[in-house]
């Protein structure tokens, strides 16, 4: 009986459920069967009856105990769901062993919003994204808790330690059994790391073992006069100078201490603390310590001190002693032997012990120079090697690296999954993971680097998955892809003063397919999917000039090999009016360009598959009509010259990712001829007109442009640029014409004062755009005077540009970076006036977004350190803003 009785009391406390007994007849201290005649629910609003009476597992027709387990385990599985604020279960004994269950629920209320109160607006959707609260779903403790410590969690990442959070339901008076949750939250001040004292360390000292902790860092101070004029006051000077005089490392070292204590300029790193970051800091103080030799170097201790509002933390550090290679012995290696093992390896007996260099070139060196991808790239996907310590003598250790070669897989299947608008060929053609072919991990990353160069998918998520399959030696590959967007529109319009309108409207669509052009079903809003290029250009600047552009690329022509055929045509209309200041003063001449062009390019194996091999035929006409303002820097006011010429040009292009490169190179030589007419003709140029000596222009033009990116640490990367063309004449007889000539100055963009068509635009920041030109002494057609003016351009340019760059968001839906620069370059007539020292210098910043709906953007802001030609004062500051990537 007194059992009996327990049993029922913890039944009742455990799941909360109020048995009500309708028919007195029913005795506790009997349990007994009953067949279940009827399960009915009291108090539902919106689950449906029959799936919660489902839920108890208990149906018609059961004989069950009154008291008993199966009651029990039915409200245990209710309880389980979630999905109820109250349990009650009642019976009604309907006759001799036959029972009626009734349910008695309450159902929990369902989230119609969430608000938040004590941050600002601008921060309710970051958090908001934290959260895994679904409106219209049911609220449980579990969700509300869960939310409140994410809340708390998201705080914290940003410095605030000690956020409050707490939670109130507001009951919805327009939504039936509906709450509204309101966050109230108190971020109270950000801490912030006051001090980090660094505690039994010899061998380094505080700031560079500091200088470990990348994400955890001091908040900025300058307390250095402070101290001095504190260590004069309350002591010799002699005493504080010989703490750091002796002209040594220990003294250079201690002075640094010094320096790093009262000195922390700390700018660009947050000196909040987050927990996960401290962890791996931490870490990588061992590593470092690991790095240098000391093997069995650990934190022995690390602490966090509150003062107030900051917090301090002192990290206790064990270094042990310094450790260095001895003997290195190679097992298991039967397709290399030792000796090219071991220049791979590059260790000598007697280097410090470093366990980071071992792992390095054993596993994976950037530069590919390493163990793994000599095996690897042999199709020896089943290796691998382990180092191990055989010896520790003293300070000496014995290595054996222990190879397992296993057998070469051979690629099986390759998949691609992910490419929801590219057709599956235009991603086969660039694989270079053939099935039948060895395994080579040097094709894996460079197929990688391919179809990240393509543009139709987000290169920071190209990723292969290789799958091996032991058993029988091969290897499948999956390439999983996320298309990004990448065709661009550029839209602009603005008034231009007395200009009138200016705007430009241009469309490219980067993956397009002429194939479908005609089956609509496959616009998207053209048709897409085929590799394709087709783009169409419009810029205006009121009456004063116009130009329309239009090409089409086929990459790859005849579907077999990556021949890339373009075709294309310009005409652009440069109008003068009577007077300049006066728009409305009608058009006095013109200056039209038409251009057609066809180019075609292939890639080469020799002297690498870097390389590819471009050449075109281009025809260009440039006409002056009644031209005074333009024909004073041409030399003719009515006159029009023909072009034809082959362009060739052989390019190497290594860089690993096209919008936000962090290693490689890409380097160009470009070589325009034109027929050499006067060395084919007997005609004495001597005696001709300007506008007949120029009727069709013969020239050689050369132009060299490279570009290096390293990366410096992390994600901040340098790039190096070098430019230099050259444009000749075949002989004596002709010199070189007016056009295809050199301009310097501003962002690179046509237009800008000074502006003429026919001419290179080269970017040379924190100068106007189009104002470095070289003068030169030129007859006026007009009066006949000899005048100094600025010529059509230059003959020789030199341009040298170095910038660090870092990301501010790798997001492909809006990439950006932030710049450096300085730079500095020039223009002369010809190699009379050449002075390869005389470049006119500037630096800067900026920055750059690229969007895949409008290609990349740039604004900077640089200081022209020298006199531009016709001016006496240094340039001084401009902004110039950029469209698309300009590499010159």
């Amino acid at each position: 009986m007194i059992r009996n009785l327990l049993m029922l009391i913890i039944f009742l406390l455990t799941s909360q459920v109020m048995v009500a007994q309708i028919n007195p007849s029913l005795d506790y201290s009997k349990p007994r069967k009953y067949e279940v005649t009827e399960v009915v629910t009291n108090g539902l609003q919106y689950l449906d009856e029959g799936a919660v009476i489902a839920i108890t597992g208990i149906r018609v027709g059961d004989r069950i105990n009154i008291p008993g387990d199966e009651i029990s385990f039915a409200i245990k599985k209710m309880w389980k769901q979630g999905l109820f604020a109250n349990i009650e279960v009642n019976y009604e004994i309907v006759s001799e062993g036959k029972i009626k269950l009734i349910l008695e629920l309450t159902e929990r209320p369902r989230l119609t919003r969430y608000r938040f109160n004590g941050i600002k607006k601008s921060k309710e959707s970051e958090i908001s994204d934290e959260l895994s609260l679904v409106k219209g779903r049911i609220l449980t403790d579990a969700s509300i808790k869960n939310a409140e410590l994410n809340i708390k969690k998201y705080f914290r990442g940003k410095g605030y330690l000690n956020v409050e959070v707490s939670s109130v339901q507001e009951t919805d008076e327009l939504v039936s059994n509906g709450v509204e949750l309101v966050f109230n939250i108190d971020k109270k001040k950000k801490v912030k790391i006051e001090d980090l004292y660094i505690v039994g360390n010899s061998a380094f000292g505080d700031r560079r073992i500091k200088g470990k902790l990348k994400n955890t860092r001091e908040r900025l101070r300058f307390t250095l006069f402070e101290d001095i004029v504190s260590r004069a006051i309350h002591s010799k000077p002699k005493h504080w100078f010989r703490f750091f005089a002796k002209q040594d490392s220990v003294g250079l070292s201690r002075a640094l201490d010094y320096f790093g204590e009262h000195v922390n300029i700390n700018f660009f790193k947050s000196s909040k603390l987050v927990r996960a970051d401290y962890e791996g800091d931490k870490n990588s103080i061992i590593d470092f310590y690991n790095s240098k030799g000391y093997r069995d170097a650990e934190i022995t201790y690390d602490s966090i001190f509150d003062e107030g509002n900051n917090i301090s933390i002192e990290i206790g550090i064990h270094e042990g002693q310094r450790y260095y290679f001895r003997d290195i012995n190679w097992t298991g290696n039967f397709t290399y032997n030792d000796e090219v093992l071991s220049t791979v390896l590059n260790i000598d007996k007697g280097d410090v012990y470093n366990l980071e260099k071992i792992n390095r070139k054993l596993n994976y060196d950037p530069s590919g120079n390493d163990i793994s991808s000599l095996y690897m790239d042999n199709g020896y996907l089943f290796f691998n090697v382990t180092p191990v310590e055989v010896n520790v003598d003293q300070d000496s250790i014995d290595l054996e690296l222990r190879i397992y070669e296993g057998a070469q897989a051979t690629i099986n299947k390759v998949t691609i999954s992910g490419n929801t608008r590219t057709n599956d060929h235009v991603v086969l053609r660039e694989l270079r993971t053939i099935p039948g072919e060895k395994f080579s991990r040097q094709k894996l990353i460079r197929t990688q680097r391919e179809l990240s160069q393509l543009g139709y998918f987000n290169p920071e998520t190209v990723n292969p998955t290789p799958v091996p399959n032991p058993n029988d030696g091969t290897v499948d590959i999956n390439w999983e892809l996320e298309e990004v967007s990448n065709d661009q529109i550029q839209l602009s319009g603005g008034w231009g003063g007395f200009i009138g309108f200016v705007g430009s409207l241009g469309v490219t669509f980067n993956n397009f397919s002429i194939n479908n052009f005609l089956d609509f079903g496959n616009w998207d809003p053209l048709p897409v999917g085929d590799g394709q290029v087709l783009s169409l250009q419009f810029q205006a600047n009121g009456r004063q000039y116009q130009s329309y552009n239009a090409s089409f690329t086929e990459p790859w022509l005849g579907g077999k090999k990556p021949n890339a055929l373009t075709i294309g045509g310009s005409f652009s209309n440069q109008g003068e009016f009577v007077d300049f200041r006066n728009p409305r003063s009608g058009i006095s001449g013109s200056f039209k360009i038409f251009r057609g062009f066809v180019s075609l390019s292939r890639r080469l194996k020799w002297p690498d598959n870097y390389f590819t091999l471009a050449n075109s035929l281009e025809y260009s006409r440039y006409s002056l009509n009644n031209s005074l303002r333009f024909g004073g820097q041409i030399g003719c006011s009515n006159c029009e010259s023909n072009n034809f010429n082959f362009k060739t040009t052989i390019a190497r292009n290594s860089i690993d990712n096209p919008i936000f490169p962090r290693s490689g190179s890409n380097i160009s030589l470009a070589v325009s001829l034109t027929p050499p007419y006067s060395l084919l003709s007997d005609k004495d140029y001597s005696k001709l007109s300007f506008e007949q000596s120029i009727n069709f222009l013969e020239f050689n033009k050369w132009m060299f442009d490279a570009s290096f990116f390293n990366q410096v640490v992390g994600d901040l990367v340098i790039n190096t640029r070098a430019n230099f063309g050259i444009i000749a004449s075949y002989g004596d007889k002709v010199g070189v014409g007016p056009f295809e000539r050199f301009i310097l100055g501003g962002s690179g963009l046509a237009g800008g004062q000074g502006f003429i068509l026919g001419s290179d635009i080269i970017a040379l920041r924190g100068y106007e755009d189009n104002s470095l030109r070289p003068t030169e002494l030129v007859r006026s057609f007009e009066d006949g005077q000899v005048d100094v003016r600025p010529v059509s351009g230059g003959t020789i340019y030199n341009k040298f540009v170095m910038e660090m760059r870092y990301p501010i968001s790798l997001n492909p839906s809006a990439t950006i970076y932030v710049l450096g620069f300085g730079e500095a370059g020039n223009t002369w007539t010809g190699f009379d006036d050449y002075n390869p020292y005389d470049l006119k210098r500037s630096a800067g910043v900026g920055a750059r977004i690229f969007m895949p709906a409008f290609g990349t953007i740039g604004i900077d802001w640089g200081y022209g350190f020298d006199n531009a030609p016709g001016t006496n004062t240094a340039s001084g500051g401009q902004i110039h803003f950029t469209i698309g990537n300009q590499q010159r």
